[in-house]
């Protein structure tokens, strides 16, 4: 998520008889209205989906297990790839981990180009190891990829997805995703479709880094377009599952609409940026699947609660305001309240109330402990918000390693991680100290998170003012220009994910299913964030069309 960010003017008033002077974000409204705050039954539409939803999730489980012959390989390992694309893998989760296992066998490995990518992401993807020496067959004596493979335009898309998931050292797939984008990019304006349609888009977003529903959104019509290869039973199975899905989201989103309305947050306190549709997809990208429905709503609570709070660190709130709203944080009582200047005591109350509100439904559970370890993430966040808020005020620039220390807790990824966890039933304890710990998975995370929101974001704080950057203090530290730090922010941006595709692999203190909650978070940013725009505060260009396909419009059956 990103900080506020706008442009800024000063508004001076009167406050218990004090001039305070303060700057106010002049954030665009809500784009959505009133349009989710409602939602029509479709009881009948959604049993009529999940009818023919069972009956098709049969035929295709009986095409994922049918046996395996010599020259079925290839087959199944390029059904399993759809079937993930198209967004209905959760149907079949053990029925494709055990065939991926299989897909490590030789008969693969000795394949074509597309066979061999397509094999070696799958496994990557799904935590297994593979070596990126299975590519050593299509190098040539120059060190280079061969000239046979350059015209083979599938084989190459494959490649160039692969290669996304590349770790530190592998100097074969770095080559890999140079080679394979220059040969995609020059032969792209002279393929058909809709194989140029994928190449195109697979050129602005790769799969790895994409979200979820949104690549099974984009798939599904590049699926429906080729009229030699497709499976319609298949096609119509993903296409009633995203329908029957919509209408759930559709429902959960309403639910979060009426809460956030009755809350009033925005209403009473006019400097807050009203996101709670854009906080809603954040989840969608964390988890579409039916299952996670309450972490959903938890989880998008809080992205709004947190969006309420770090504007009033970041545009609206004085030194002293924060520090006693810091410090009431830290004792977390409402008798603190009476402390606080008006508008905060809102905001402090919704806070408390909220976590109240999730104890409550938790403990019905046995689960009330993940509400705690939630709840210290929002007590450590106030502490560096509060510490960011002083420098911008006081005009002081810290070193570079001081910014991004405090900054890795300000990207709020550590505090959404742990909430991602809180309506998870299978998340243990385990798995919150693991997350605790913070492994080099989650460091990796919110190191992304950090370094491309402040990519995106420095012009406008520039604009205002705001010395406080991350590009700032490293121009500052390492005495380079602009242009010098933004390339090594990036550089660290690829690194980071370096760093998670090696721990998809290596990391076996906890679940797949956990780890991808953390991937899935930074696939948010490498989306929301696109083309250094901040798509969270300003999502007119980059959020408004992915919102509408996913929320909005049903998909013509």
């Amino acid at each position: 998520m990103a900080s506020a960010q706008a442009q800024y003017t000063v508004t001076k008033y009167e406050q218990e008889g004090d001039q305070t002077v303060r700057p106010v974000a002049n954030f665009s409204p809500s784009l959505w209205g009133d349009l989710f705050s409602s939602v029509s039954t479709h009881i009948q539409e959604a049993e009529f989906y999940a009818g023919e939803i069972e009956a098709l999730t049969e035929k295709v489980r009986a095409m994922i297990v049918s046996g395996d012959g010599a020259g079925r390989v290839e087959e199944k390992l390029n059904l399993i790839e759809k079937i993930e694309r198209l967004g209905i893998g959760y149907h079949f989760a053990e029925e494709i981990e055990e065939q991926v296992l299989n897909f490590h066998g030789a008969a693969v490995t000795a394949g074509d180009l597309n066979t061999v990518a397509l094999t070696f992401r799958l496994l990557r993807q799904h935590g297994h190891r593979i070596s990126s020496g299975i590519f050593q067959k299509f190098i040539g004596d120059d060190g280079g990829f061969k000239e046979s493979i350059k015209g083979d335009a599938r084989g190459l898309l494959s490649l160039y997805e692969a290669a996304n998931l590349r770790t530190h050292g592998e100097d074969i797939l770095d080559k890999a995703l140079t080679f394979a984008t220059g040969c995609l990019e020059s032969m792209a304006p002279k393929l058909r479709s809709p194989l140029k349609d994928q190449v195109t888009y697979a050129m602005d977003q790769s799969f790895h880094r994409g979200i979820p529903r949104v690549e099974a959104y984009r798939f599904i019509s590049f699926y429906e377009d080729e009229e030699h290869s497709k499976d319609d039973p298949l096609l119509r199975l993903a296409k009633l599952d995203f329908n029957l899905l919509q209408i759930l989201h559709r429902k959960e989103l309403s639910e979060l609409t009426r809460w956030w309305k009755n809350l009033g947050l925005v209403s009473k306190l006019s400097y807050a940026r009203d996101r709670v549709v854009e906080c809603y997809f954040w989840t969608l990208g964390v988890y579409f699947e039916p299952q996670y429905s309450q972490a959903r709503i938890i989880l998008a609570k809080t992205i709004a609660m947190v969006s309420v709070i770090d504007d009033t660190y970041d545009s609206y709130g004085t030194i002293d305001e924060l520090q006693i709203f810091t410090e009431a944080i830290q004792r977390w009582d409402i008798n603190e309240v009476d402390r606080l200047p008006d508008y905060m005591k809102i905001l402090y109350s919704a806070v408390l109330d909220l976590y109240d509100q999730y104890e409550e439904e938790l403990s019905h559970q046995g689960r009330s402990f993940a509400v705690d370890y939630a709840k210290s993430k929002m007590k450590e966040i106030a502490r560096s918000y509060n510490v960011e808020a002083k420098w911008f005020i006081e005009g002081f620039m810290p070193s570079f390693d001081e910014y991004m220390s405090n900054g890795f807790i300000t990207s709020t990824y550590y505090l959404l991680a742990a909430t991602s966890f809180v309506g998870i039933d299978y998340a243990t304890k385990q798995d919150f100290d693991w997350l605790k710990n913070k492994p080099k998975i989650q460091v990796a995370n919110v190191t992304i998170c950090r370094v491309v929101d402040d990519i995106a974001t420095y012009d406008i704080e520039k604009k205002r003012g705001q010395s406080v950057t991350g590009i700032e203090c490293y121009m500052k530290d390492y005495g380079v220009c602009e242009e010098e730090a933004m390339e090594a922010f990036q550089d660290i941006a690829e690194n980071g994910w370096k760093d998670i595709n090696k721990e998809l692999v290596d990391e076996k203190s906890v679940s797949i299913d956990i780890l991808t909650r953390v991937v899935n978070l930074s696939r948010l940013i490498d989306v929301v964030y696109k083309h250094n725009q901040d798509g969270y505060t300003h999502p007119e260009k980059l959020l408004k069309p992915l919102i509408t396909a996913l929320l909005v419009q049903p998909l013509h059956l």
